[in-house]
């Protein structure tokens, strides 16, 4: 035919006529060839009417180019080949499929609709040639359903056909999925009844899923079975992936998004297979009955997701390929793994493996119907949704059995519980019985054991008691032997100076005799002069004044030095205040270094001050001297026993108030404290010393009389360095204080 096309072209050019001629010649040989090479396929629209697909008079053209033209198109009449189906397969491919028929009038209408009932085609365009013209329509799953003439999602197309007319027909459909065309022909009263009762179908298909998941939600709120929350997550995506199919999610959800328009199918094939995964891995249970199988529905999971990816990296062809391919293995594997765990005696399984083998074989007979194994008709084109409502009834079934199965656990339950609670009554009574007996034993044996306590307790309160007297002994041991050589020093001061002194009074009261006997005499007053003068000389009068003067002096140091040890160690005893009083904490420091020395000058100790001006505290301070005495007591032992390491020792007292509280650091650079030390250092009787050398009851009673200040007491120390111990003490304290 396209040998015959050519000659004639050929001919048409030789002959001398206008250009105009020429075209009308031209469209007259294309329209007479087109008629010639399907002549023996013409359609007659009576036929057409009566039949419910026309897919056995269609003629099919794949363009691999996706480039040609309708005139290019036109031109290839002989690449076209005819359908063997009552709706073509095109399968998957991004090219531009061309269908081409003929249909010839030969009723009395005029007026027909061609209905392409396949939504999910993304470009339809229909050319219609008759005699020297050809008509065009356009149209588009990604314009709103709105615009079209007939709002509706299946494609619809007027064919104006006057009777005895022939016309050819050639549709191009786009798609990015599988392209089913399943064309019809209607008159005008025809097609209504068609489409609406697709529309009630599926309505009627949706309504069951919304009231299953309704129903499903309204059980897991009730119960609280984390088994209905997924089951309808799983509804819900089978459902709106019907709804995508079917062309009304694009027709009453998404109208204007062109990107769900064109990719919502992909969607929700993705979420419908993972939504199924998550609840088939929820329902069976399959952590539990196969961790290897769990581990598979996990992986395709995961293909899901890398079919998303590729989705959203725009290679939809790939992306439906691979889910395709992936809901098949899907199906196969989730019915394994049912069967699997129903062999298990999970009788659930058994309900899901039934509910799960019907969805299965309504997806086959869908399938099978786009290849020509089984009818195109009613029951195979809408097959997934009968399959996927029963299947939603009976998941709902056996959700609703697991109810039963709860039911006849708790009775089961309860039935032992009370078994387990009679015997228990019974084993109760006879060790009630039993401790009884094994009470009245024990409690003569507390009775005694608790004399015994009683006893051991009073011996303990003594051996406190004396301990608490023998720690406040060795201090008074401290305290009276460094008040013995303080006082000591001044008194031989005194006592040493009272001889000469007397001596020398002595001289001077027989020098005033002597005065008195040169007086009364008779002798001029010149040679009393001289012989005063004389006899002063003799006395070496003027060295008297001076050593009388002197020895005065040192009586007196030695009675003032006597005066503030004893004005010291009433500071530091402060035996007349027995109650919380405001005190100067400085002078209760330099009281008890007073005390302290002698101690301090035997060892060779410095002692550095550095007291800012403190405010009167509310304290006891009687009790915190004896701390600083035992404090001061500690660096000067740990100075003491230090004397490889230092050549002189130092002990460094600083005082100051900081945010409402009186800080007292005392440093030495003693033997310091291995961190065993530090920790018990405030535990009672926990001693360094030698036996007979400490009680180990002195930093306990300073750890308490500072708590029970309120205040805090830091220690820091490092071994054969020295230690310095920090203590904080709030200048005003509570009611409940009392020591």
């Amino acid at each position: 035919m396209m040998i015959i096309f050519s000659f004639l072209k050929e001919q048409a050019f030789k002959i001398k006529i206008s250009s105009f001629k020429k075209a009308i010649l031209l469209l007259s040989l294309i329209y007479l060839s087109s008629i010639s090479l399907f002549a023996q396929n013409v359609l007659n629209i009576n036929d057409a009417l009566k039949e419910k697909y026309i897919g056995k008079s269609v003629a099919i053209f794949q363009d691999s180019t996706s480039n040609l033209s309708f005139e290019q198109v036109l031109k290839s009449d002989d690449l076209f080949t005819p359908s063997t189906f009552d709706v073509p397969n095109l399968g998957i491919t991004a090219n531009n499929n061309w269908l081409k028929f003929t249909l010839s009038n030969n009723s009395n209408q005029e007026k027909f609709i061609l209905n392409l009932s396949n939504p999910l085609i993304n470009k339809v365009s229909l050319y219609v040639v008759r005699d020297s013209t050809t008509e065009n329509i356009n149209t588009t799953n990604y314009s709103p359903i709105r615009n079209r003439k007939y709002k509706h999602q299946f494609y619809l197309f007027d064919i104006n056909l006057k009777p005895n007319e022939t016309i050819i027909c050639y549709l191009k459909l786009n798609a990015k999925e599988q392209i089913l065309a399943p064309l019809s022909i209607y008159t005008p009263n025809q097609v209504l009844p068609v489409i609406s009762n697709a529309d009630v179908q599926t309505g009627f298909y949706l309504g069951i899923m919304i009231v299953m998941m309704l129903y499903n939600l309204f059980i897991y709120f009730t119960i609280k079975d984390k088994d209905y929350l997924v089951y309808c997550h799983y509804i819900f995506w089978v459902a709106l992936t019907q709804a995508t199919l079917l062309g009304f999610s694009h027709r009453y959800f998404w109208t204007d998004s062109v990107w769900l328009a064109q990719n919502m199918v992909i969607i929700c094939g993705i979420m419908s297979g993972i939504a199924t995964i998550i609840f088939a891995k929820s329902f069976l249970k399959t952590k539990e009955y196969s961790f290897k199988l769990n581990l598979l529905l996990n992986i395709t999971i995961t293909i899901y997701l890398i079919a998303l990816t590729l989705l959203l990296l725009n290679l939809k062809q790939q992306a439906f390929q691979l889910v395709n391919l992936t809901a098949v293995t899907v199906s196969l594997l989730i019915l394994y793994v049912a069967w699997f765990i129903y062999r298990k005696k999970y009788t659930p399984a058994k309900y899901f493996l039934i509910s799960f083998s019907v969805f299965f074989i309504s997806v086959l007979i869908f399938v099978a119907k786009d290849y020509g194994i089984v009818p195109y008709n009613q029951f195979t084109v809408h097959a997934v949704e009968i399959g996927s409502a029963l299947e939603a009834i009976l998941l709902s079934f056996a959700l609703a059995n697991k109810i039963n199965i709860f039911k006849k656990e708790k009775e089961i339950s309860q039935a032992e519980a009370l078994a387990t609670a009679q015997e228990n009554e019974r084993i109760i009574t006879q060790q009630n019985i039993i401790l009884e007996q094994k009470v009245n034993e024990r409690t003569s044996e507390l009775v005694e054991a608790n004399t015994e306590l009683g006893d051991t307790l009073e011996n303990l309160k003594q051996t406190q008691t004396q301990l608490v007297e023998a720690e406040k002994m060795a201090s008074l041991g401290q305290l009276t032997a460094g008040i013995a050589h303080e006082i000591n020093n001044p008194i031989n001061f005194v006592t040493s100076n009272v001889a000469p002194l007397e001596r020398d009074f002595k001289i001077v009261f027989d020098a005033f005799d002597k005065m008195e006997t040169i007086a009364l005499n008779t002798s001029s007053t010149a040679e009393k002069e001289a012989e005063i003068e004389e006899f002063k000389e003799e006395l070496d009068y003027d060295y008297l004044k001076i050593e009388i003067a002197h020895l005065i002096k040192g009586i007196n140091e030695g009675a003032v030095r006597t005066a503030e040890i004893v004005k010291g160690l009433r500071v530091f005893s402060r035996v007349d205040e027995d109650d919380l009083k405001k005190a100067d904490i400085n002078e209760g420091i330099n009281s008890t270094l007073v005390i302290m020395n002698s101690m301090l000058s035997a060892h060779n100790i410095k002692v550095e001050r550095n007291f800012q001006d403190l405010p009167s505290i509310e304290c006891y301070p009687g009790k915190l001297n004896q701390v600083f005495l035992n404090l001061i007591s500690n660096s000067i032992d740990a100075i003491k026993f230090n004397t490889q390491n230092i050549s002189e020792g130092l002990l460094t007292i600083t005082t100051a108030a900081i945010d409402g509280k009186i800080m007292i650091a005392i440093k030495d650079n003693g033997t310091g404290m291995s961190e065993k030390t530090k920790h018990k250092l405030f535990e009672p009787f926990y001693t360094t010393k030698d036996v007979g050398e400490g009680t180990g009851l002195g930093m306990s009673i300073v750890y308490n009389t500072i708590k029970k200040h309120n205040g805090n007491i830091i220690v820091n120390s490092e071994l054969n360095k020295g230690t310095e111990i920090i203590i904080e003490i709030p200048f005003y304290q509570k009611d409940n204080v009392s020591l």
